[in-house]
């Protein structure tokens, strides 16, 4: 594997951590995100094998015999797309319960294990879970690990000039961040990648986790979810778009989320709180697929600004989410709304002792009420809250006082001169 034609993943210290220490690694995401390559870039200078259930040779193998297949696997091996194989995890327990040798297995898959309780559970305290998206900004700008978030948790943010992103912003937005997607030109070639993969996914994976009798509303599901992406989930509204129930809607949206083709971001909620709205926020994996699905380009996405503000706040949270997912300290993330229109687009805890808001604006300026929504999350948060931003598409990083900032989008991958970290 030639690593100086591969850009770097902010990922691959802690999966190299993860090895040192832990029987297995799972390296999980959705498909096309990376994972099979940073697996390979950690493991096979280390002496790795590699074997993927992709092929049809080792998936039978595998099926036919999950335990003799464990049992006969080399001493140190990556296993690709392991979610094809569900019975291989108590086989793999089984081996490792033999010889608890750091670093035996490292695994990747396609589905998110924590919300398949049977697969998580069959090697709780054996395996760590190390969450790969698509590239952010700063992997995509072979750029350092940004410290918008230290700062965002010091609360140092001074003056610095910023160039705007203006029309670049919707390209980037269109763009997102898969690496094959970003290896076609931008416009209808990059679109039809992002069509495409959701086409094999659906007629794919989906017929491998779930027998469904419509399989033909999944992809007019994900249209919604695209088209309300950054909104509140409305399970009654989307039930009546499909003639479907509740229920139904319900379980096709938690197989779209094991896929990792959306996040669901649930409500902030403090004892302090009594008029908190707990609907969560349905958030697309990826801006890339939500434009392809909806069928929109940089150009018809400046031109439509509901839109753009939408897509531009689900931009943000799954750039936040990527630069977080590469930190050894735990972040959780919520959104923040009560009854009398006060919101927060993103609320981030660090161990449930600090907690900190983002609000964003694809503007090019920042006004006192921009901040509404941050002030009343401070007031109910009180000595845990450590700072507010409102993320905007401006030139100038600005305080606005009691702990607020007005900070132009660029920084969250570009850094400043004059943070924290």
């Amino acid at each position: 594997m030639n690593r100086s034609a591969l850009r770097t993943r902010f990922a691959e210290p802690v999966v190299a951590e993860s090895i040192a220490d832990t029987p297995v690694t799972l390296i999980h995401g959705p498909r096309q995100c990376g994972k099979t390559t940073l697996a390979r870039m950690v493991g096979e200078p280390r002496g790795y094998s590699y074997l993927s259930f992709d092929s049809d040779d080792t998936l039978a193998q595998a099926r036919y015999d999950p335990t003799g297949f464990a049992l006969d696997l080399p001493r140190r091996v990556i296993l690709d797309e392991v979610q094809r194989v569900p019975g291989l995890f108590n086989a793999l327990k089984l081996v490792i319960d033999r010889d608890r040798m750091p670093g035996r297995f490292i695994l990747t898959g396609s589905t998110n294990v924590l919300l398949v309780p049977e697969l998580g559970d069959s090697l709780a305290g054996r395996m760590e879970l190390v969450r790969l998206h698509p590239f952010s900004q700063g992997e995509i700008g072979g750029r350092d690990a940004s410290p918008f978030l230290d700062a965002l948790f010091s609360g140092r943010f001074r003056i610095h000039k910023y160039e705007r992103l203006a029309a670049i912003l919707a390209e980037r937005i269109t763009a997102g961040g898969f690496p094959a997607a970003l290896e076609r030109r931008p416009g209808p070639r990059r679109a039809a990648w992002y069509r495409n993969y959701i086409d094999l996914l659906i007629q794919r994976d989906v017929r491998d986790l779930a027998r469904l009798h419509y399989l033909d509303d999944l992809p007019k599901l994900l249209e919604v979810a695209a088209a309300q992406s950054a909104q509140l989930s409305n399970l009654s509204r989307i039930a009546s778009t499909f003639q479907a129930s509740r229920n139904t809607v319900r379980a096709y949206l938690t197989l779209l989320e094991r896929l990792f083709l959306i996040d669901v971001l649930r409500p902030w909620h403090s004892n302090r709180g009594k008029r908190l709205v707990k609907a969560p926020k349905i958030h697309m994996v990826d801006s890339g697929v939500a434009c392809a699905l909806l069928g929109v380009n940089a150009r018809g996405l400046l031109s439509n600004r509901k839109l753009l503000g939408s897509l531009f706040e689900s931009f943000v949270f799954q750039e936040l989410r990527r630069q977080a997912a590469s930190r050894s300290e735990p972040l959780r993330f919520y959104h923040f709304r009560d009854r009398d229109g006060y919101e927060v687009d993103v609320v981030i805890e660090r161990g449930g002792l600090a907690v900190a808001g983002i609000e964003t604006k694809a503007a090019a300026s920042v006004r006192a009420s921009d901040f509404r929504g941050l002030r009343k999350l401070k007031a109910i948060a009180g000595d845990r809250f450590v700072g507010g931003v409102v993320l905007y598409d401006g030139e100038t990083s600005l305080p606005a006082g009691d702990g607020f900032y007005a900070v132009p989008i660029r920084a969250l991958w570009e850094g400043f001169p004059s943070s924290a970290g």
